[in-house]
């Protein structure tokens, strides 16, 4: 795919701050993400179906894993998809097991399958965009990971990527901090005043609609949106500025 843009003027070196999200832009780990969901909510629809006697409808990755779950928060999630097939769930609390019927025990249930499946396959890597964060950071520019996921330590450590970033943003510091997931702004607002850039001064890289969404809705300087699996139009349409299909594609 040939890189797309807003404006041919826009120019990504001038920035100060470069904020990456990391399922489907670092790693590939948005796919074990994808598959661990779709077992989970296969696994509860068929006892669903079972219990109540009514058809089984299977998750499907394309749409309900891109239009739910995907960038957003782990229980959000959830609680999304199940709301769109007319299920309504008591949240829970976070530490509910994995057999709990609640929002947080289909969560955490997923969880235990995703991190299960990392440590059988490991994790792959976009070595262009790994080379980009490197190249970033050789020239003194501020880089973080801001990513909805709580497994973010595990798959960095993984992937053998424990030092490519100088700071974070994911799950466990936003439920530390009370943060509102994306597509709200708020993770990649905090990630900014963590590197001590404004905003406007920030460069914001995601795969997910619900990520550009954030990164529109919080001023920030520069949206690049990886087109892994949305339609290029799709990612410009809600707050990108370039889309590309590889960060390769950039030419930085």
């Amino acid at each position: 795919m040939t890189r797309v843009q807003k404006n041919p003027e826009l120019d990504p070196h001038g920035y100060d701050a470069w904020l990456f999200d990391l399922d489907g832009v670092i790693t590939d780990t948005a796919s074990v993400h994808s598959n661990a969901w779709k077992k989970m909510f296969d696994e509860y629809l068929k006892d669903v179906a079972d219990r109540d006697n009514v058809p089984f409808k299977s998750f499907e990755i394309d749409p309900d894993y891109f239009q739910y779950v995907d960038g957003k928060p782990r229980y959000d999630g959830v609680d999304a998809f199940l709301r769109s097939r007319g299920i309504e769930l008591d949240w829970g609390d976070p530490e509910d097991g994995p057999d709990k019927e609640t929002v947080c025990g289909l969560g955490n249930r997923k969880n235990t399958m995703f991190n299960d499946v990392l440590k059988e396959q490991g994790a792959v890597v976009f070595e262009s965009s790994v080379d980009l964060v490197r190249k970033i950071r050789a020239e003194g520019k501020r880089v973080a990971v801001v990513t909805s996921s709580k497994n973010c330590d595990t798959v960095l450590q993984v992937a053998g990527l424990t030092d490519l970033f100088e700071n974070k943003v994911d799950g466990n510091v936003a439920a530390e901090h009370n943060l509102k997931g994306k597509p709200d702004p708020h993770t990649y607002e905090v990630a900014a005043v963590f590197l001590g850039a404004p905003a406007d001064r920030c460069v914001v890289i995601e795969d997910a609609i619900s990520g550009v969404q954030a990164g529109k809705a919080g001023g920030f300087g520069l949206v690049i949106g990886i087109a892994r699996h949305d339609a290029p139009e799709a990612l410009l349409k809600n707050g990108a500025d370039i889309v590309v299909s590889d960060l390769g594609e950039l030419n930085y």
